[in-house]
């Protein structure tokens, strides 16, 4: 075999690192439409079907995505490492914090319809008013993470897009009235199997500056964007 050059082997590209400069997230109740595709053929990024709701500002924070990942080991007698391991489950979980007084932020944290007749109304056109139910409602939601970076050498936008067809509030922060800090509304939703669409999550990287990877040598996947 050929002798190895190293710095070609290890193929390091700090255009590859990624950063959120800017993000946005989006949440809609199941009646609206799914994400089929968030971009058009030529990677331009597509408004969202009608429904979502923008959540707005959150804390510095921003956006985790956790993941809980169980496996099931067979131990023999014979190995002092487990000699098979399965995928028990693997759960992806959405967290933030809002710092909006909105109608999505709102809505997500105390488990209220985004839209219908049960829905906040617009801002100042009428009062905000809500009641918790005896029982909690299962809401099931449609959520979507964008995030925004920019093509070092072009300065051309490029975009992660990340969408939940079917989530469910698993969690909720504490909600703090202070004088020194915003009344915010931290919430957890976990994904869960959405039949229609068949997954639980789906996530896509395109946009001009990804594009324009394929002019500079950058690894850009096949059909990415289709």
């Amino acid at each position: 075999m050929p002798a190895a050059d190293f710095t070609a082997m290890a193929d390091l590209r700090t255009s590859l690192i990624r950063k959120a400069l800017r993000y946005a997230i989006f949440a809609a109740d199941t009646t609206a439409d799914a994400v089929s595709t968030p971009f058009d053929p030529a990677g331009v990024l597509q408004s969202l079907p009608t429904g979502y709701l923008p959540v707005g500002f959150t804390t510095t924070d921003g956006v985790t995505f956790s993941g809980d990942l169980s496996t099931n080991d067979v131990e023999s007698g014979q190995s002092a490492s487990p000699t098979r391991s399965d995928v028990e489950s693997d759960i992806q979980t959405a967290q933030w914090v809002p710092q909006e007084t909105n109608a999505a932020a709102v809505a997500l944290y105390e488990n209220l319809p985004l839209a219908g007749a049960e829905a906040l109304p617009d801002i100042g056109t009428a009062a905000w008013t809500w009641k918790r139910p005896l029982v909690p409602p299962t809401r099931y939601r449609r959520l979507v993470f964008i995030a925004e970076d920019l093509n070092k050498i072009t300065g051309q936008p490029l975009y992660i897009v990340r969408h939940f067809p079917s989530a469910l509030r698993s969690g909720r922060e504490d909600e703090q009235w202070t004088r020194t800090a915003e009344i915010s509304r931290g919430v957890t939703y976990q994904a869960y199997q959405d039949e229609a669409y068949g997954t639980d999550s789906a996530t896509w990287i395109d946009g001009p500056g990804w594009r324009d990877f394929a002019t500079q040598g950058g690894n850009v996947a096949p059909g990415a964007g289709s």
